[in-house]
């Protein structure tokens, strides 16, 4: 049973350097009809069962108008969720004004992530982004006094030309603001960012990992835990939705370049905005069982925990040992396997990517 659902909205006031996701400039004339395409595209699956959780991602969702978000949620407010639901919104912190903090919390949302990325003023003006500590510290307060008990916060390290000492910086103001999550993020530029056009140097590998390793001792110092590769939560404040993915779970995509995962198929949406306006491009691709196991480990790999080995068997019917060739990862203790999972040691963490490669092919 499909029990969680992603809804995609595109749209930004303003593009980030580093952006890669599917989204375009704020232009009010293609917000209706991309609701109204949005609406018919929800209809047409006839969701009857309660989701557990549901993320509103983007592009910002939270620079639509009061109006557009109110046309919003009369779709959204028509999904059935859970008695212990979890509801997400991803916000932009210019965007948090009062009337729509409590207008989202009225409207069932009842955790928020916020992306703040820094508050150094120089790294922010490299990443297309403005705005202070002060500002953020009032604005959670404001969350807080609406209602919000669950609030995260994306934390971006490696940016070009940052210092320790500025990520140690963040890493303070971030706890001042006593959120409950936090998402941390080694910049990446991707191709045809504004970034990667603009040829910007990479930060060296060596203080890459100098500044993962602060993070998580700083972050695990502070009452938070570290749950997957790039998420520390405090206690019982770990994104269901997230986990949802990691534990190769099975969801509902709706929305320009949304991915869904139903049944035996998994895909994506059309990231054209014309070809979605008119329910075209929506690409399918059937999975096997092979396939499946691969997704399992994949996925799973990334959380702390790792795998757990009952479960695996219960959905395969196969021991993750006969399946995969890890023996040497087993040896070298870079993967552990004790007595209810499999996961990759802390030692090696930093390098899951190349660990995890291992059951691509």
């Amino acid at each position: 049973m499909v029990r969680s659902a992603y809804i995609h909205i595109p749209f930004c006031k303003s593009i980030c350097s580093y952006c890669d996701f599917c989204k375009f400039l704020y232009d009010y004339q293609n917000i209706d009809s991309y609701l109204l395409a949005l609406k018919e595209e929800i209809a047409s699956v006839n969701i009857k069962n309660e989701l557990s959780t549901l993320y509103l991602g983007g592009g910002s969702p939270s620079c639509l108008s009061l109006r557009e978000i109110k046309s919003l949620f009369a779709i959204l407010d028509t999904l059935p969720l859970s008695c212990d639901y979890e509801f997400t919104i991803e916000v932009n912190p210019v965007d948090m004004t009062r009337e729509k903090l409590e207008f989202w919390y009225q409207h069932r949302v009842n955790r928020l992530s916020i992306g703040i990325e820094t508050f150094q003023k120089e790294l922010l003006k490299t990443l297309g982004r403005s705005h202070t500590f002060d500002e953020m510290k009032e604005k959670v307060t404001l969350a807080r006094e609406v209602g919000f008990k669950n609030i995260s916060v994306d934390l971006m390290y490696a940016i070009p030309k940052e210092t320790l000492e500025q990520l140690e910086d963040d890493l303070e103001k971030v706890n001042a603001l006593d959120v409950d999550h936090v998402s941390c993020y080694s910049l990446m530029i991707e191709p045809k960012t504004k970034l990667y056009l603009e040829k910007i140097t990479p930060i060296d590998e060596e203080v890459d990992l100098t500044m993962y390793q602060k993070i998580h001792s700083f972050l695990e110092y502070h009452g938070f835990h570290q749950y997957e590769i790039s998420n520390y939560a405090k206690e019982k404040k770990e994104s269901k939705h997230n986990l949802v993915y990691w534990n190769n779970q099975e969801y509902y995509g709706f929305g320009l370049g949304a991915s869904f995962y139903l049944e035996n198929v998994r895909g994506e949406n059309t990231k054209k905005l014309k070809d979605y306006l008119t329910h075209q491009g929506r690409m399918e691709e059937i999975i096997s069982e092979e396939d499946k196991m691969r997704y399992e480990m994949i996925l799973g790999l990334r959380k702390i925990k790792g795998v757990k080995k009952k479960e695996f068997y219960q959905k395969y019917r196969k021991k993750i040992i006969d399946v995969f060739k890890i023996e040497d990862l087993l040896e070298k203790n870079v993967l552990v396997d004790d007595e209810n999972y499999i996961s990759i040691h802390p030692n090696y963490l930093y390098v899951s990517n190349e660990i995890l490669t291992r059951f691509v092919d």
